[in-house]
């Protein structure tokens, strides 16, 4: 069965799905208020999310885009990296900002920043607020918590809309320390109004050698999946193996 069409306008190109399951994720992103896409690397999940924002706010639909990110990665913690606290979140915000420079041009992404119409920000950043009109995306989200993930989903307010992204295979978090990403699969399963997609190896993009990588790997680790989720569910849950005719 020929791919279906679905072509994402933003400022700087036009982003199209390249799999199956990219399309049941961008159409899963058009239809709900949160979405949580969980893959392995190179599926697009950030990218696509990143461009269906930029959509939105080019379509007047949100007027803020809001791009988060846990600040914790193989151990380290910000309070113990040199430098000013701008200088410490930066690498780790540094792939939100790749994808935006593909689709906003230098000029307006300057812009947009420095009228806090597109923020860039360390999820600890996000306790206290409510974000109104937004389109808010969580990266890496299997490195938080279950508090912060809770914290997260509860930051969003009229209007808004979020998409969270994940890896479950490459958790960074202290030995022993539940990911949020996983745990909140089992709590959210049947609440309405939500997606999750789960992309698999059929759906990387970003190279075939990624591709081959990412199959070697599931086939001695097993697939990213938790092995507590039931193997049977009524949830909300789409896959991209769902997608297959």
């Amino acid at each position: 069965m020929e791919l279906q069409e679905r072509v994402i306008h933003t400022y700087r190109t036009a982003v199209r799905a390249r799999s199956r399951g990219q399309l049941a994720y961008l159409q899963s992103v058009s239809r709900q208020d949160i979405v949580f896409c969980i893959g392995p690397a190179g599926t697009g999940k950030t990218y696509l999310a990143v461009a269906s924002a930029v959509s939105a706010l080019k379509r007047k639909e949100v007027s803020r885009i809001v791009l988060v990110r846990p600040a914790v990665e193989a151990g380290e913690q910000l309070g113990f990296l040199p430098g000013a606290l701008e200088d410490k979140v930066d690498p780790y915000l540094r792939p939100l900002y790749d994808a935006l420079q593909e689709l906003l041009e230098p000029e307006r992404m300057l812009r947009l920043q420095s009228m806090k119409v597109v923020e860039v920000a360390p999820l600890a950043f996000m306790r206290g607020r409510t974000l109104n009109e937004s389109f808010v995306i969580l990266d890496e989200a299997q490195n938080t918590t279950p508090a912060q993930m809770k914290m997260f989903l509860t930051r969003l307010g009229a209007g808004s809309k979020a998409v969270i992204t994940g890896d479950i295979t490459q958790i960074d978090l202290p030995k022993g320390q539940p990911s949020g990403l996983i745990e909140v699969r089992n709590i959210l399963r049947d609440v309405d109004g939500l997606d999750f997609i789960h992309l698999s190896e059929r759906d990387v993009v970003r190279n075939p050698l990624v591709q081959r990588i990412v199959q070697a790997y599931e086939q001695q680790d097993g697939p990213g999946v938790d092995p507590s989720r039931p193997a049977s569910s009524t949830s909300t849950t789409s896959s991209a193996d769902s997608q297959e005719p």
